[in-house]
């Protein structure tokens, strides 16, 4: 019965050698596939850091181009509030024009006394109608816009 006990002691141990060789194997497989991953995993980090040092430039020349814009966008800004007060200034010589106008208008009318059916007209109202008449016959010999 010592023969048959060791046989049986044995066959075990030889069992469990076979299992523990095929759970060796299986880990060798998982550990391969684990290796594999980790150069995958290396090469997307690479590409990660590639991606960041782009975009890092990248974003140091938006910085630059937003300090170039606003530069440009000052110097324009300056241009520009000196153009309304320019403007400004041209306009007020302008009204001061259409006063002296309508003033050498109203002197240069005849009496209203000579038709004495002729409704009053304001001096603002005339100057509009004949600011507008005159418009009307530049856009008819075709020198306005």
């Amino acid at each position: 019965m010592s023969h048959s006990l060791g046989v049986v002691i044995e066959s075990l141990v030889a069992v469990l050698l076979m299992l523990t060789i095929g759970y060796c194997m299986l880990l060798n497989k998982r550990l391969q596939r684990l290796k594999a991953d980790e150069h995958s995993l290396k090469a997307t980090i690479a590409e990660l850091i590639t991606a960041t040092e782009i975009a890092e430039r990248a974003i140091g020349g938006l910085k630059h181009t937003v300090r170039d814009v606003n530069e440009n966008l000052g110097s324009q800004l300056t241009a520009a509030t000196q153009m309304a007060g320019h403007l400004k200034n041209m306009l007020a010589e302008g009204d001061g024009v259409i006063r002296r106008l309508s003033k050498i208008a109203i002197a240069a009318r005849p009496s209203q006394e000579v038709e004495p059916a002729a409704p009053k007209v304001s001096s603002a109202k005339a100057v509009a109608a004949a600011a507008e008449a005159f418009s009307e016959r530049r856009r008819a010999s075709g020198l306005a816009a």
